[in-house]
């Protein structure tokens, strides 16, 4: 009997413990609720333009010539406008937003670039452009997939120059020419590996002496002058992304 009312006490006193020790928890202050933590935000990658590529391109050249008249001293202007088409191979190196970089290019006229005039005698004088070709360094600022670039460095071009005289004679010469270039564009890459460019170049060539001789002209001698001014639209392909 003495057993049951031991046990029976210590089972009251127990529940009365866990009774107090509740009421005293739900008095204690309750935590702040936790503030929801936003998600990370995924930055896409800034496009890469460094590394090597390829591409070709069209456009338009216009080429403006000059030679002196041996008869009156004066210059005999002519230009002509025409299709051109084409290559080119580069690579370029991105640190931060700035890109530097080499590139050549081909550039085939066909007879597009032909401009002709004619001298104080009436005799006709002749240039044609048979291709272009250039090696330059590109410098330019990269807002990510959009190249703002400019460019320089040497020219090359094949000079078809050609006299026709009054009794319907023809001499002609043919002969590369060099000089140099400068121009710009904006490049757009459409995925990492292509991209999209449009272009625009000068190429000088200065003054070359062009010596011709026909039955009726047999020292025909002039300084011809020759400008080129392109404008190219073009895809890159670039390896390596």
């Amino acid at each position: 009997m003495t057993s049951r009312c031991l046990v029976g006490g210590f089972a009251a006193v127990a529940a009365t413990a866990l009774c107090v020790g509740a009421a005293a928890a739900a008095d204690l202050p309750q935590p702040p609720p936790r503030t929801p933590v936003a998600p990370i935000a995924y930055a896409p990658p800034v496009y890469n333009w460094s590394g090597f590529y390829i591409g070709g391109h069209v456009g338009g050249g216009y080429e403006s010539s000059s030679w002196t008249d041996p008869f009156s001293g004066a210059n005999d202007t002519f230009n002509k406008t025409g299709f051109l088409g084409g290559a080119q191979v580069g690579a370029n190196y991105q640190f931060n937003a700035f890109v530097i970089g080499l590139e050549g290019d081909f550039s085939w006229t066909g007879s597009g670039l032909n401009g002709s005039g004619t001298d104080f005698l009436g005799d006709t004088i002749n240039t044609k452009v048979d291709w272009t070709s250039t090696v330059t360094g590109r410098i330019g600022a990269a807002f990510d997939r959009l190249l703002v670039y400019g460019k320089g460095g040497v020219a090359f071009a094949e000079d078809d120059s050609s006299l026709t005289d009054l009794g319907g004679n023809t001499a002609s010469t043919n002969f590369m020419r060099t000089g140099w270039t400068v121009g710009a564009g904006l490049e757009y890459g459409l995925t990492e590996n292509w991209s999209a460019k449009i272009e625009y170049d000068y190429l000088g060539f200065g003054s070359q002496t062009v010596n011709l001789s026909t039955p009726l002209l047999p020292t025909y001698s002039s300084s011809a002058d020759l400008n080129v001014q392109e404008v190219k639209a073009g895809l890159n392909f670039r390896f390596g992304q």
